[in-house]
């Protein structure tokens, strides 16, 4: 019996759909994480998006950038779920048990994450996309919906939140290196910029 083509139709969105999930998917999950430090929270709703996306998939698949698109429906999504009551409620804030280190700087992308997710979550947002995804200050306005002053200046005090945040991590690295025989000055190895 032939397909009709409106069946054909909906094969070909749906295998169109698929391979935009596919090469999507690792990209939006460790925004979701990034942006709300748990893995299962940041799937949960990495797929709300995709059911959105899905059910808008003949208009959004005819966007000129669509991973700017479901970058753009993620990063509202997280910011209107941490708007929520429920996502201020905190079972827990320690797992029962830490993952094991598999790189030398673990620890330090723990205590990044950990303290990422208490940046106020505009803040947070514009960090994420920012510096994990590479966006410029303008592309970074664009998802968000807002100006690029705006972009510059949640950056600004996101980072200085972070800084006073990591300082008291970063108490046992010592803030001078030893002088050295040729100048005898100390290197500061923790400057404002570092």
């Amino acid at each position: 019996m032939p397909l009709s083509r409106r069946s054909v139709e909906r094969a070909a969105a749906d295998a169109e759909y698929t391979e935009c999930v596919r090469a999507g998917l690792p990209q939006w999950r460790r925004t979701a994480y990034l942006m709300c430090g748990d893995w299962h929270q940041g799937d949960d709703i990495v797929q709300r998006v995709l059911t959105e996306l899905y059910r808008n998939w003949s208009r959004a698949r005819r966007a000129d950038n669509l991973n700017a698109l479901v970058r753009t429906m993620l990063m509202r999504r997280l910011i209107d779920e941490r708007r929520r009551g429920w996502a201020r409620v905190l079972l827990t804030d320690l797992l029962p048990e830490r993952p094991a280190p598999t790189a030398p700087d673990a620890t330090d992308r723990l205590d990044l994450v950990a303290a990422l997710r208490q940046v106020a979550p505009r803040q947070r947002a514009v960090l994420v996309l920012r510096f994990f995804q590479d966006l410029t200050v303008e592309e970074t306005a664009q998802a968000l919906g807002c100006a690029p002053g705006t972009v510059k200046s949640q950056t600004a005090k996101g980072l200085a939140t972070l800084r006073g945040l990591l300082a008291p991590v970063r108490n046992d690295v010592p803030t001078t290196m030893p002088t050295g025989k040729a100048s005898g000055t100390p290197t500061n190895v923790l400057a404002h910029g570092s």
